[in-house]
């Protein structure tokens, strides 16, 4: 299938929108803007999915560049926030680890073995998680309500985030196993 599709657009345009949400939070000190650019950034990642579904324009190409742009997103907003003390640093730290562990082991996998581990909806719930409580803590950096509700909506999320990434390993197990 051809690598130039609507979906693919719109996760590539999604990726143009990180380096925007950087400067924002960094470049004009505006954790509020920049929590508004993560948002929509996070509100479009269902759309670029649907979209391939929909108009069977489901690509290889696609199946790697959605998720890449959730990672470049997440880490750009956590690297951002944790520079600009905007976000709390041991959540930003879990994260982090969270994503460079599954992020290298899902390389691992497909460079060494040529295989991919599927996405898990529950890992779906889990960044839809992460990245409203990334917004939330941007947006209400002097806000309480709003840093209550990115810590009530963080915290289930970054657990549900490693219960993912735990079952992310027996597929990866699996992977190789079968690969042998």
């Amino acid at each position: 299938m051809n690598a130039f599709t609507i979906p693919n657009l719109i996760s590539t345009i999604r990726i143009g929108l990180v380096p925007v949400m950087l400067w924002l939070l960094i470049g004009r000190d505006n954790p509020i803007g920049a929590g508004w650019m993560l948002g929509l950034i996070g509100s479009t990642d269902w759309i670029d999915g649907y979209l391939a579904r929909r108009l069977d324009q489901v690509s290889k190409f696609g199946e790697f560049l959605d998720p890449l742009a959730d990672r470049l997103a997440v880490g750009a907003a956590l690297i951002g926030g944790l520079i600009t003390d905007d976000i709390p640093r041991w959540f930003a730290v879990a994260v982090l680890a969270r994503e460079v562990l599954v992020g290298v082991a899902g390389l691992y996998l497909g460079f060494r073995y040529r295989r991919k581990v599927t996405v898990r909806r529950l890992g779906k719930l889990a960044t839809l998680g992460i990245y409203s409580s990334l917004g939330w803590f941007l947006i209400g950096v002097n806000t309480g309500w709003l840093q209550v509700l990115a810590w009530g909506v963080g915290l289930p999320s970054v657990i549900i985030y490693y219960v993912v990434a735990y079952q992310y390993t027996g597929d990866l197990r699996r992977q190789v196993a079968s690969a042998s």
